[in-house]
């Protein structure tokens, strides 16, 4: 039995996915200009991996694809498939900076929800005051 449970866990993972996803919009920021340079993104299996582990799913035909066998971990990956610029750069500015605002608002939402578990825990260890 874990003393915070698993939320905090998962929550640190999710906090860890978000700054590996930031990092890899800022470098691709970072190489806008730079000559055949391919845009990165992170591919996140832990969320899915999660909630197809609490569903309760029972495969009916030995050709359905089975639940538990989901690669837990969020890894960088080029996306080679297009180009947008003459020299065969795929960065798409406006894509990255939206993907940036996006990530931004996650990660204040995974602080906000774990200073939240803390106040939690804070309160009572404190006796509720």
């Amino acid at each position: 039995m874990s003393l915070f449970g698993s939320t905090i866990n998962d929550l640190e993972n999710a906090l860890g996915y978000s700054s590996a996803k930031n990092k890899a919009i800022s470098n691709n920021i970072a190489n806008i200009d730079t000559p055949n340079y391919k845009a990165k993104d992170v591919a996140f299996n832990d969320v899915l991996k999660q909630t197809l582990s609490t569903l309760e799913a029972k495969r009916t035909n030995e050709k359905h694809l089975t639940f538990n066998n989901i690669d837990s971990s969020f890894r960088t990956i080029n996306k080679n498939n297009t180009v947008y610029n003459h020299n065969g750069n795929n960065v798409d500015v406006d894509k990255e900076m939206a993907d940036l605002a996006k990530n931004q608002i996650y990660y204040q939402s995974l602080v906000d929800r774990i200073n939240g578990k803390f106040g939690s825990l804070q309160k009572v260890i404190r006796g509720g005051n």
